[in-house]
């Protein structure tokens, strides 16, 4: 493991103490623009934390900017934007008391998904987790399983119709 050195640490030191003032400089100034965006104090206080905790990750590169609040002010901006079209794609959701989610069926659903992927082969099972959970191509997956892009397209065609055979048997 390496040490740092004394320099290394006053200058992490001196990062910390100017972001610090930063911080201190810009905080009532963002809060004050959300909250007239916002109109809640709660929201405007949490894209505020969000907008100088992206700031601090990137802190080495924004601290030597011409206008460290500029970007700050453009991450909060961001932000907000974002919840605010996340907000709207969910209010366009209908609400329907018959479409209520049961967490019990959920739970069982999972479980029944896992145990048939248990009585898959293990290749089948490898198949099925390269190309169907991890997005690899039948081409990625054949080469890190060292056989043909064929054998992946019948491992995975294989796993599918077994799970298919015994959802249909634990559904009855």
């Amino acid at each position: 493991m390496q040490q740092s050195t004394g320099s290394e640490r006053l200058e992490r030191v001196s990062s910390a103490f100017a972001f610090e003032l930063f911080f201190e400089a810009e905080r009532r100034h963002l809060f004050r623009a959300l909250f007239l965006m916002t109109g809640s104090v709660p929201e405007a206080e949490e894209i505020a934390q969000d907008a100088f905790l992206k700031v601090w990750e990137r802190w080495d590169r924004v601290s030597v900017m011409e206008n460290p609040a500029g970007y700050l002010y453009r991450a909060a901006m961001n932000l907000s934007r974002s919840r605010f079209r996340r907000l709207l794609r969910m209010a366009k959701v209908p609400f329907s008391p018959e479409r209520s989610i049961d967490p019990y069926g959920a739970a069982d659903a999972r479980d029944a998904v896992v145990r048939t992927i248990a009585r898959l082969s293990p290749r089948q099972r490898q198949a099925l987790v390269l190309t169907d959970l991890l997005d690899r191509s039948t081409d990625d997956a054949a080469e890190l399983m060292h056989v043909t892009p064929s054998t992946i397209r019948s491992l995975v065609s294989d796993a599918h119709k077994a799970m298919r055979t015994a959802m249909e048997t634990d559904d009855d």
